[in-house]
């Protein structure tokens, strides 16, 4: 069935629908996918945007601050991350958040009144917002900056896409700060990810009488760099070492033709099925076979290759390596 149903997809019609609908996207093989996230285990294969590019924070030569927490703040969190955003943003940093209601927004907004430039990274497609009070937030970030995601539009919210965003708010920064999280936030998902990445993870302190700031303790309890006020902050992020300023390797770039073409940077289902593809057309039900999945997930990696420039239909149910 999911064969018969693949041979009737018209991959140069599909092609034209998602470009109509998703005009603006980088892949690795590009040269403005942001330097940053080709670092991370598990980059998105596709990153979608509305916005003004800046090709600086792309090449990590402009640095980004992740700032994230809790989505129903108290009023110090919310004053402290207006203030924090802000003083970054009059220093040349762009903040990055994921336009959640509590701390993401108050992130947006303290940087954008500065005048700064922001990044919001979404758990749902680039035109659908989330959640919809949000809209002018939104659409000021489209003109003050950027909005990414790593979902295709038209994408509506879903639990687990906001958790798997979370990588992709701690790959593109130098540095995390987490404002104010309770015990099992989210945010705590975003600080342990940098960590893993080799960013630098800051916390704010708060009172233990609020359970909001519970999280943050647990952070400064395990190693996080405290934030003891913007000064302190600034001074701190300015010794973080450069990154050397050069073009950005995309994965593909990387290839040379005296080397052996190395596995590109995918999620372990596209990386066995592109494995399975050689330079010479092989049978759909061959691959299937090969890779010992079930066809429908064939058939969607397949596709998710075809949009990467990493493989090609050619006719009568045949693929190969790009």
């Amino acid at each position: 069935r999911w064969i018969q149903l693949r041979s009737q997809l018209n991959p140069a019609q599909f092609l034209e629908q998602h470009s109509l609908k998703n005009p603006c996207f980088w892949t690795p093989a590009d040269l403005e996918y942001p330097r940053l996230l080709l670092e991370i285990p598990n980059p998105p294969p596709v990153l979608y945007y509305r916005g003004q590019v800046h090709l600086p924070e792309n090449q990590g030569i402009k640095p980004l601050v992740s700032i994230v927490g809790t989505r129903e703040p108290s009023e110090y969190g919310k004053r402290w991350t207006q203030k924090i955003s802000s003083v970054l943003a009059k220093h040349g940093f762009t903040v990055v958040s994921g336009m959640a209601a509590g701390i993401d927004a108050e992130a947006h907004r303290g940087c954008l009144a500065a005048g700064g430039r922001t990044l919001a990274v979404l758990g749902t497609g680039v035109d659908v917002v989330y959640p919809p009070r949000n809209r002018p937030l939104y659409e000021q970030i489209q003109q003050q900056g950027l909005v990414l995601s790593e979902y295709p539009a038209g994408t509506q919210p879903n639990r687990p896409h906001f958790p798997q965003r979370n990588r992709i708010i701690a790959g593109l920064a130098r540095a995390v700060l987490v404002m104010e999280a309770p015990n099992k936030s989210g945010a705590l998902i975003t600080a342990y990810q940098a960590n893993e990445f080799g960013r630098d993870v800051y916390a704010l302190p708060g009172s233990l009488d609020n359970h909001k700031s519970i999280g943050c303790l647990g952070l400064l309890n395990r190693g996080a760099q405290v934030i003891l006020n913007e000064g302190h902050l600034l001074e701190m992020l300015g010794a973080i070492p450069e990154l050397e300023t050069r073009e950005p390797l995309s994965q593909l770039s990387l290839l040379t033709p005296e080397q052996p073409q190395s596995i590109p940077h995918l999620a372990p289902e596209l990386a066995q099925v592109w494995q399975a593809l050689t330079p010479e057309p092989t049978p759909f039900d061959v691959i299937v076979q090969q890779v010992g999945l079930a066809a429908g997930s064939v058939s969607s990696a397949l596709l998710q290759l075809e949009l990467q420039g990493l493989a090609s239909q050619l006719p009568g149910m045949q693929y190969r390596r790009c």
